[in-house]
């Protein structure tokens, strides 16, 4: 399978590590010696899955990073959906036959090799559109006890979004409106419950809405196959947004680069 890494996004004043990032990309951020963005390469590089790799939002002369598998680099667009689809366009060009691809955020930097196999055979398993990674708040604050990610509450769980998914390439290539959607809602529960009909916000209020129904509905109502998986890997789910997830990370990975 091939991959997209958007890196795209130079936080501006005012904003969350607009002083850490000082005017250059999120994505090459220092972590415990490399830029950030390197972690992800690095997990890429080391998946027996990924055949290519396509990084969105970095022209390739403005940084020093690498990847084992054929990498290519095309500039920052307008927004993220512009870069998910400049990307996918991209992979198609390069490989037609492409029927899926793996969107993987330059801001999860603890992720291992084995975490993208697994989250490849794992969606590969079935034939969806979308796939789409869960963390629990379990899973999530045992690992990264400190990092405070916001969570949906659904009936017997609470679960946070992954940054590493799997997606049809036809489904981003061919319905702009449905794909603004999505990454719309990403990580605002109001908004995904709107993709759901509003009448699905009071379920979600009352915890009355289990993870299988939310997939049915969003499959119903956005007219695709979807498919959620509860991810047994935390680090899918920790992004690098704010000052003290950034200051886990670099202790996190600090140390696995003494290991």
């Amino acid at each position: 399978m091939d991959a997209i890494v958007v890196a795209g996004g130079t936080p501006q004043p005012g904003e969350y590590l607009y002083e850490e990032t000082g005017g250059n990309p999120k994505a090459m951020l220092d972590i415990a010696g490399k830029p950030m963005i390197q972690w992800v390469l690095d997990a890429l590089s080391g998946a027996k899955t990924i055949e290519q790799v396509v990084v969105i939002g970095l022209p390739a002369e403005c940084c020093d990073i690498r990847c084992s598998k054929p990498m290519s680099f095309f500039p920052n667009q307008a927004d993220m959906i512009e870069n998910i689809r400049t990307g996918a366009v991209k992979v198609l060009e390069i490989n037609p036959q492409a029927h899926h691809f793996l969107i993987v955020s330059s801001d999860i930097p603890a992720i291992t090799a084995e975490m993208v196999d697994w989250e490849v055979r794992t969606t590969m398993e079935t034939d969806h559109d979308v796939y789409y990674h869960v963390i629990t708040r379990e899973v999530m604050e045992a690992r990264f006890p400190g990092s405070r990610r916001s969570y949906v509450h659904l009936k017997g769980m609470e679960v946070c979004g992954g940054d590493m998914n799997v997606v049809r390439a036809q489904t981003v290539t061919a319905n702009e409106a449905l794909w603004k959607k999505i990454v719309d809602a990403r990580k605002n529960a109001l908004k995904q419950a709107s993709l759901l009909g509003y009448g699905t916000l009071f379920l979600l209020m009352f915890r009355l809405l289990t993870l299988d129904k939310a997939v049915a509905l969003a499959s119903k109502r956005l007219n695709i196959k979807a498919r959620a998986i509860v991810c047994p890997y935390a680090e899918i789910g920790m992004d690098v947004d704010k000052p003290h997830q950034l200051a886990i990370m670099r202790a996190d990975l600090a140390k696995r680069a003494k290991a």
